[in-house]
């Protein structure tokens, strides 16, 4: 998890996320994703090269990543905290809260064949690279 700087006052507060700063990272992508229907689950894929922030900007999920050994679940329900996910994960989301807003920063464009659809190709990638 990755704690963003959060300058507060009585007008509220701003939070920054910053290269070289909260993220190693370049942003090249930003998106976010919302109206999520109860019950829906998104995610689902894997990632060849991309580094990622992802943050809940307003209510919660969970990110369960998996690098092809290991799952781990976190729950992200803070603006000033976000997950950094980096290359050769897998990635579900789940239990979006009502009113959920995910924002995922990203230092590649949009490129389908970064993908991962599959789980098992996924992790007999993985594997290999590991070894």
């Amino acid at each position: 998890m990755v704690q963003l700087t959060e300058h507060s006052d009585p007008r509220g507060k701003l939070t920054v996320v910053q290269p070289e700063s909260e993220i190693d990272f370049e942003i090249k992508r930003a998106f976010y994703v919302h109206g999520v229907p109860d019950g829906t689950d998104r995610g689902g894929h894997g990632h060849k090269r991309i580094h990622q922030l992802i943050v809940a900007v307003h209510g919660a999920f969970t990110v369960t990543v998996d690098d092809g050994f290991n799952r781990r679940a976190y729950l992200l329900d803070d603006p000033s905290r976000g997950l950094y996910v980096g290359p050769m994960v897998w990635g579900d989301m789940t239990g979006y809260a009502p009113g959920t807003v995910g924002l995922w920063l990203v230092n590649e464009p949009y490129d389908p064949d970064e993908y991962y659809q599959h789980y098992d190709e996924f992790r007999a990638d993985a594997r290999r690279l590991a070894a």
